[in-house]
């Protein structure tokens, strides 16, 4: 038993000292290193530049006079259509301060009556307002035209999908805090 515990270990031994195998592992590699070329595709060669030349001497230049009279002309032709009369004396006043907020910012949060005139109370950025009839509100040159209880109402005036100017109502609601 002695000798065969004995012989076992030295078979163990000398196979540990033997090769690896880690030489035919390099031995491939230097070989795929040696057959793999890398491809590059050469840069291709520049485009000459052709000039061209300038053709539209005898069109009107876009930033001549005439081109701005012609402009002119014909703002001013549309400028007398009826639906800019209805914007022309919006744009001629000074603007009030809550002007500056859209409609949808705007809270109605009560109303009173002030020297026998119907007021509205109205929150914008956690300030209030005391509005009343003939003040404007909102982004499109809303004027109040009725303060109610409940509500107020408006006259907008905004540009249809063909850009021309029409009248619109809206009412701004009464709204109640909710707990």
């Amino acid at each position: 038993m002695k000798a065969l515990l004995l012989s076992l270990a030295a078979v163990t031994l000398l196979s540990a000292c033997g090769g690896s195998g880690k030489e035919e592992i390099q031995q491939f590699m230097a070989e795929q290193r040696a057959m793999t070329r890398p491809r590059i595709q050469p840069i291709p060669e520049p485009k000459t530049f052709a000039p061209q030349a300038y053709t539209q001497e005898a069109k009107v230049e876009p930033f001549s006079n005439q081109k701005l009279t012609q402009a002119l002309k014909r703002d001013s032709q549309q400028s007398t259509s009826p639906s800019t009369a209805l914007v022309a004396p919006e744009l001629a006043r000074r603007k009030e301060p809550l002007e500056a907020y859209p409609l949808d910012a705007m809270a109605m949060v009560g109303s009173l009556l002030k020297q026998g005139q119907p007021v509205a109370l109205v929150r914008v950025d956690n300030l209030l307002y005391q509005v009343r009839p003939g003040n404007y509100l909102g982004q499109n040159y809303g004027r109040i035209t009725k303060v109610g209880e409940t509500d107020l109402s408006l006259r907008e005036l905004v540009q249809d999908a063909a850009g021309e100017w029409i009248e619109r109502t809206a009412t701004l609601q009464l709204q109640e805090k909710s707990k």
